[in-house]
């Protein structure tokens, strides 16, 4: 402005003098910014969700209901009004496919709109009723309790109402014709139906059975018309039948018991018996000579006993095959283990198919597996206990051998040594032997 002044000739304020402080602006107040506003501080005691609905940043108060001022909120405008013209709807006729009475009827629709099939017509879903002509009828339909005239009568009833037999007997002319029960209408439309399903080579057809839909009735009838002290007979019948069938259980678990024990008991008794008429006469040992053998008898008792005993599923119900072939509880992991590696030497299956023969054979291999661990163990026993008392007479007798006779030596001979038969071989000590 001060340059147009010049120009036009004009009359301008003197220009203040410039000074430093007038350009870098020392003595001007400096501006503050605008501090961000302190938020109201939360009462002691207030949770800070209930605080944050009390309060904002510009402390307005909280709306009393939910609003939407932003204009892009969660809901969306249903309508958009213009300056355009709305499309006309009109009040137009209609008829339905499935009537049959050419019915006609009203409904609001679009005139631009092209005319369609009425949408609901297609739930009118209709049963197919089977035909027949006289011919058909007196060939293979003729029956002593129906006449031609009530059988078209009952297959106009099932055409009209769908073959709903509760109300084609319900409208059943009972003037013209007798009063029939849904059973007998039933059994007389299924069996014609058969018939001429069967005359136009269908497979499937349906045989109504009407005797055991009445006895089914009438067990129902009786069911719904039982009185309270008959239910309450019946839970009690109920509860003692499962008492019965408990206590069976019992009893047949501890007959279970019972024989194992006597089995037991029998096989421990004729084990001695047969020890004693497999050994021979034996020598009393020499009181004073400190004995370490092993008791055949109880070697012999343990190896008889070695095999494996399967318990027998004689309980009642149903029980698979493959439960004989399971190991019981009694077999330990070291006798497991020995069992699947001879099983494995002998390139066979630890769990083959369980039919009856491979059963009863696989569960014998088992337990003659199991008696071989045993008559292995006992013949190392054995075979110590034969070292130690040869080294025992060596002690006694200084310079001299043991000859074993070869009959106690073989291994595949059976094993029936003990303490009184080597010192029958060895003799007392201070008899002479042969070295």
């Amino acid at each position: 402005m001060a340059d147009v002044r010049d120009i036009m000739e004009l009359d301008r304020p003197p220009t203040p003098e410039l000074t430093r402080e007038a350009i870098i602006g020392i003595d001007k107040p400096r501006k503050k910014l605008n501090a961000a506003p302190k938020p109201p501080r939360r009462p002691e005691g207030m949770h800070r969700e209930v605080f944050a609905l009390l309060y904002n940043d510009n402390k307005d108060v909280p709306p009393l209901f939910p609003s939407d001022t932003g204009g892009n909120g969660y809901k969306q405008v249903k309508i958009k009004l213009g300056m355009r013209k709305p499309r006309k709807w009109n009040w137009m006729p209609f008829t339905n496919p499935a009537r049959t009475d050419n019915a006609e009827f009203y409904h609001w629709r679009r005139p631009s709109d092209d005319p369609k099939e009425y949408p609901f017509a297609k739930f009118n879903k209709k049963v197919d009723i089977p035909t027949y002509t006289d011919v058909e009828y007196q060939q293979h339909l003729t029956s002593d309790t129906w006449s031609k005239e009530e059988t078209d009568h009952l297959m106009d009833l099932a055409h009209r109402f769908d073959v709903r037999f509760i109300i084609m007997a319900d409208r059943y002319d009972t003037e013209k014709f007798c009063k029939r029960s849904v059973e007998e209408l039933k059994e007389r439309y299924y069996k014609i139906n058969g018939t001429l399903s069967k005359l136009s080579g269908e497979r499937k057809i349906y045989t109504y059975d009407s005797e055991h839909e009445k006895r089914r009735k009438e067990q129902l009838n009786k069911l719904y018309e039982r009185t309270t002290e008959q239910i309450e007979e019946e839970q009690f019948l109920l509860g003692e039948l499962k008492k019965i069938e408990a206590r069976k259980k019992e009893r047949e678990r501890k007959t279970q018991d019972l024989q194992k024990l006597i089995s037991q008991a029998d096989s421990q008794n004729d084990t001695p018996r047969k020890t004693d008429k497999k050994m021979p006469k034996k020598k009393v040992p020499n009181p004073s000579r400190p004995s370490r053998s092993v008791d055949t008898n109880y070697i012999l008792q343990a190896v008889e006993t070695a095999g494996i005993k399967f318990p027998d599923y004689k309980n009642s119900g149903v029980s698979l095959r493959s439960q004989r072939m399971k190991l019981p509880a009694n077999i330990g992991q070291k006798k497991s283990k020995g069992i699947e590696q001879s099983l494995q030497e002998l390139n066979m299956d630890i769990n083959p198919t369980p039919t009856e023969e491979i059963c009863q054979q696989f569960n014998e291999l088992r337990s003659d597996m199991v008696l071989l661990m045993e008559i292995k163990s006992a013949l190392t026993t054995c075979e110590f206990e034969l070292q130690s008392l040869r080294h025992q007479y060596e002690a006694l007798a200084p310079g001299k051998t043991l000859l074993i006779p070869p009959q106690l030596t073989n291994t595949e001979h059976e094993v029936k040594i003990s303490a009184g038969e080597i010192i029958d071989v060895v003799g007392s000590p201070g008899t002479p032997i042969n070295t």
